[in-house]
């Protein structure tokens, strides 16, 4: 409980009404979260999944039970000794499914993260200066979204070159139009607001204003669009890995494990039957995550 008086400065007052302010709020946003059961589910998965991606070299090490061939224990069927069997090489697929839980998840926040921030910093000055800046801005994202993200990552990557950091900026480059558009959207309805005409009249610079006051009340459904946008570019991974254009061979990510395996799909179902239970749970929690949050994000059901 805060406690003020007549003798705590007018500064000091503001500062701890603000964050005591902050505070209920995300305590509010917090136990609507709660309250929505798929999402904390989604958020149980993910944090599992993250610290599966974080300790799989604890778990498993990486030349002798995940890149290494053991061609004497080939296809073998999931046993005590191998939960999920054994790949056309011998190797241990729960091993390789949980090391390759790094490169997926690396990948999908990796390329979300340069996303957001380009697409961020397109959005907020589209939506905050208006005017040609906008429609300039505007028009070239219109132009990226025109062409299908899989069939431009595809294009960049076969451009570029087939390696980890060409398919980190494929699938950045084809995200950014998504994160611009929606930062735009929200900063649009921020930018006329009383705490922003209010620091434009004491004199605060453009560069101030949108760092300290739009951006940090627009970033609600920036958040919800990060978490969908992980699923959606781990799936488009997967997708590029099975036709050839993403990690490479022996590299353990879940797409190459599926396009490794399909030959072996008519009698040895469980090679991709695993990584792909992998991957749809992965996709499946960070949606319900994603869901939750805007639900929990929206003003309008508190």
């Amino acid at each position: 409980m805060i406690t003020l008086n007549a003798n705590t400065p007018a500064r000091d007052t503001a500062d701890i009404t603000k964050k005591y302010k902050k505070k209920s709020q995300s305590a509010e946003v917090w136990h609507r979260l709660r309250r929505n059961k798929a999402a904390m589910l989604g958020l149980v998965v993910a944090i599992l999944l993250i610290l599966m991606a974080i300790f799989s070299s604890t778990l498993y090490d990486y030349e002798t039970q995940v890149i290494n061939q053991d061609i004497p224990n080939r296809l073998q069927p999931p046993s005590w000794e191998h939960p999920f069997g054994t790949d056309e090489s011998g190797r241990d697929i729960l091993a390789r499914i949980v090391y390759g839980s790094r490169f997926s998840l690396s990948i999908g926040f990796s390329t979300v993260v340069f996303a957001l921030i380009v697409g961020g910093t397109l959005g907020a000055l589209a939506g905050y200066y208006g005017g040609m800046l906008d429609n300039i801005l505007m028009r070239i994202m219109d132009i990226f979204l025109a062409i299908p993200g899989t069939l431009f990552a595809i294009t960049l990557v076969a451009a570029l070159g087939q390696n980890t950091i060409n398919l980190i900026i494929a699938l950045a480059i084809s995200s950014v139009p998504g994160f611009a558009r929606i930062l735009r959207s929200s900063v649009l309805s921020v930018r006329e607001v009383e705490y922003v005409e209010a620091a434009r009249a004491i004199g605060a610079t453009d560069a101030r204003i949108i760092m300290q006051h739009v951006i940090p009340n627009s970033l609600a459904p920036v958040i919800v669009q990060s978490t969908l946008n992980v699923a959606t570019v781990i799936l488009t991974i997967a997708g590029l890995s099975f036709l050839g254009l993403g990690v490479r061979p022996p590299q353990p990510e879940w797409g190459a494990l599926l396009s490794s395996g399909r030959q072996y799909l008519r009698d040895y179902g469980y090679i991709t039957m695993f990584p792909g239970l992998a991957i749809m749970t992965t996709i499946l929690a960070l949606n319900l995550l994603g869901d939750g949050l805007r639900d929990a994000l929206d003003p309008r059901l508190k």
